[in-house]
């Protein structure tokens, strides 16, 4: 049953994405971190006090929100089992993004297109932690495949590898985790301290997510006929340069299966950070590549949905 619940979970990801209007895990998760960061973390602290607090923010944030999912399916399915097979779906389909990422992808991709350079640079600002106020039309959307791609793990194959593993509860905490990488797990002054557990812990949750996503990239560039040789040898050729140790495990074999270069050095609030170079400049960035990556996540997701639901079966039964 667990296994026809998640699929129905993936399905309707797949039909509704994340609407803006709509209650959302992740936006109590959001909520609770900025909480803690205005209320709990001051220039007062020492550096010490710091690397603390950022460990304390790390563990609450992690044990309330699968605390909290736990709860609500427990008191779901104390109810009736109906309701809590519906709690159950709702809650795995908010852990997951193929639909929403593939939208601000496509907005990105329409506005290079129908719209200004200014319109793009703020489209672009809204799903990236780097500056776009100077970024040229071919790097809007190289960032915007570079984000695509990196979630491609993080919003979809990783939490739906959880959600396999142990249900909303292990999914939700990944989001957690996710999303404190996110909103403190930067290398700059002010996030240095605070947010060294939270970049530590997500780059530990997704050290074997990004691994199989790097293969799942690698079977839809042959599925859609993308260079499945390129995505192959650049992708094992440049899976290492990156500054993340899972970062380049995306990127590199989706430059490779696109022809086109990415990575270099950005700026993230106001701090500079060196990033080597993925991949090979065959040809010019444009929207259409961004389309292109769009295409590799959802079909990534749909073997990913596939190959773990048969695993699941052969283990445990539907």
């Amino acid at each position: 049953m667990t296994v026809l619940l998640i699929a129905i979970a993936f399905v309707l990801d797949l039909i509704l994405g994340d609407p803006y209007h709509w209650p959302h895990p992740i936006k109590v998760i959001g909520n609770y971190i900025s909480f803690f960061k205005k209320n709990m973390l001051t220039n007062k602290l020492s550096t010490k006090q710091k690397y603390l607090m950022g460990g304390v923010l790390w563990i609450s944030t992690v044990f309330l929100a699968s605390g909290v999912t736990w709860l609500l399916l427990k008191v779901a399915y104390s109810f009736n089992i109906y309701l809590g097979h519906l709690v159950f779906i709702y809650l795995s389909y908010t852990t997951l993004a193929t639909k929403s990422l593939a939208k601000e992808g496509k907005k990105i991709a329409d506005t290079l297109k129908n719209g200004t350079i200014e319109d793009a640079r703020k489209q672009v600002a809204m799903i990236v932690g780097r500056d776009t106020s100077q970024l040229t039309e071919e790097e809007i959307a190289k960032a915007t495949i570079e984000t695509i791609a990196e979630n491609t793990s993080d919003g979809v194959i990783a939490p739906m590898l959880c959600l396999f593993i142990g249900g909303p509860v292990l999914a939700m905490a990944y989001k957690a985790i996710n999303t404190l990488d996110s909103m403190v797990g930067y290398l700059t002054p002010e996030y240095r301290e605070i947010g060294y557990v939270s970049a530590k812990m997500d780059d530990l949750w997704n050290l074997i997510p990004a691994r199989i996503s790097f293969l799942l990239l690698g079977l839809s560039s042959i599925l859609l006929n993308m260079n499945p040789k390129e995505t192959f040898v650049v992708g094992w050729r440049d899976r290492k340069n990156h500054k993340s140790p899972n970062g380049g495990y995306l990127e590199a074999p989706a430059s490779g299966a696109l022809g086109i270069q990415l990575g270099g050095s950005h700026v993230y609030h106001g701090v500079e950070i060196y990033k080597p170079t993925i991949g090979e400049s065959l040809k010019e960035v444009d929207r259409f590549d961004i389309l292109k990556m769009n295409l590799l996540l959802y079909c990534s997701a749909s073997i990913g949905m596939v190959l773990f639901s048969v695993i699941s079966y052969i283990i445990k039964g539907f």
